[in-house]
């Protein structure tokens, strides 16, 4: 065997293909020796003596058929022995070929994602036990090791330097139009206007005083002081009337004009060249501001010192809610048919893109690995793992051999 590193199942493995070789050549040996102690011996011996030749022929020649595949028997270079180290590198391209057509196909591998039931173990495990809460614990971990290592100057160039670059570049007019166009008809922006409406309600109950100072110092001078207190107070009712009119009714007029105004922008951001100009012109000022940088960097900065309080805290309100995101989406795998098959299906379809894209790369392992390989040291690490059976090709033909000629023997003499 060519020197090579063997690890221990290796070791297991080399001491099974001796101990069948000894096998082998043991029924040889036994073959050889009944043929010479029979050799000249009559009656029923010829029997034993004709199979006892037949078996070392078939032992000799199934020994010629295994070593040839490895080695040159006996050291001579007979042609077309030692395959595997003279024709690795074919071998292995078949061999990549092979596995690409019959295994790492994408109709095969989709197929056994889609039946393998995926999301339903996966669901199993998430539910079970703290498995849950250990992902999250490494996750936290992960991140938390690498947030402090991104300092604000590194930031800051990657702010400046790539980002808003990229976002001056892209048209984002019509990105923005259809979200909105989106928010608008699912109504998402409604919960937004209800909080809007409750908070400027109870501002102008609670601040009277300051409606009455803006109204007044508008006021004529003329105008007597109780005239303008009459005044102050109408308008501050009817504003508040009015306010809790548009929060309490779902169908008012101004809620409809909102909408009607909100859906006539979206479209604007999409299809108005004028539109589309005006709020690409003020995204630009925006970004290409001075101050645009440090201010996103300070915000990155707030966010990461939350970020690295909440993951070093293990009883912190972002873990405990992971925590519970994952057992919930676990149980939901579960219980959930029509989400376990959503599920395992855009992960058929993930894994096909992979194979798909990513495939003859994978498959190619093969063949560069083998490549790299000495010759003497592929055959030895083929035959280390397959050897072993093998070896039964030589007992086999051994066994074979004897009831062959057995049986020529015997018909030999009947005729």
């Amino acid at each position: 065997m060519a020197t090579m590193t063997l690890s221990a199942a290796d070791q297991v493995r080399r001491r099974g293909l001796r101990q069948m070789r000894s096998v082998a050549l043991g029924l040889l040996l036994l073959a050889v020796a009944i043929y010479v102690a029979t050799l000249h011996l009559e009656g029923g011996w010829g029997y034993v003596n004709t199979a006892a030749e037949a078996a070392m022929v078939g032992a000799l020649a199934d020994w010629f058929a295994v070593t040839a595949l490895f080695r040159h028997p006996l050291g001579l270079p007979i042609p077309h022995t030692a395959i595997v180290p003279t024709r690795k590198d074919s071998l292995a391209e078949s061999l990549e070929q092979f596995v690409t057509e019959n295994f790492l196909s994408e109709e095969v591998v989709a197929e056994k994602m889609r039946t393998a039931e995926v999301s339903r173990r996966v669901g199993e495990w998430l539910a079970a036990g703290n498995h849950a809460e250990r992902i999250v614990a490494e996750g936290a971990r992960t991140v938390g090791a690498a947030l402090p290592r991104l300092g604000d100057e590194d930031v800051t160039a990657f702010v400046r330097g790539s980002l808003l670059p990229r976002f001056v570049r892209e048209p984002l007019s019509p990105i923005a139009g259809h979200f909105l166009q989106s928010v608008v008809e699912d109504g998402a922006h409604h919960a937004l206007l209800e909080l809007v409406l409750v908070e400027a309600h109870d501002w102008l109950r609670d601040n009277r005083d300051v409606v009455a100072d803006i109204v007044g110092s508008r006021a004529p001078s003329w105008s007597p002081q109780w005239v303008d207190r009459i005044v102050i107070d109408r308008i501050h009712r009817e504003a508040l009337a009015w306010l809790a009119d548009v929060r309490d009714n779902p169908s008012h007029p101004t809620r409809q004009a909102l909408d009607r105004l909100l859906g006539q922008l979206a479209d604007d951001l999409q299809n108005d060249p004028d539109m589309m100009g005006r709020f690409e012109a003020f995204k630009a000022r925006m970004l290409t501001h001075p101050d645009m940088g440090s201010s996103l960097t300070a915000v990155w900065d707030a966010v990461r010192k939350a970020l690295i309080e909440a993951i070093n805290d293990p009883a912190s309100t972002l873990q405990v809610r992971a925590t519970t995101a994952l057992q919930e989406l676990g149980k939901r795998l579960q219980d959930d048919d029509g989400l376990r098959g959503k599920v395992d299906a855009r992960a058929a379809e993930a894994v096909g893109y992979v194979v798909r894209t990513y495939g003859n790369e994978i498959v190619s392992i093969i063949s560069d690995t083998i490549e790299r390989w000495d010759g003497r040291e592929a055959a030895a690490r083929i035959e280390l793992h397959v050897g072993r059976d093998l070896q039964f090709i030589r007992i086999n033909g051994t066994v074979v051999g004897a009831l062959v000629g057995l049986l020529i023997h015997t018909f030999s003499q009947l005729l």
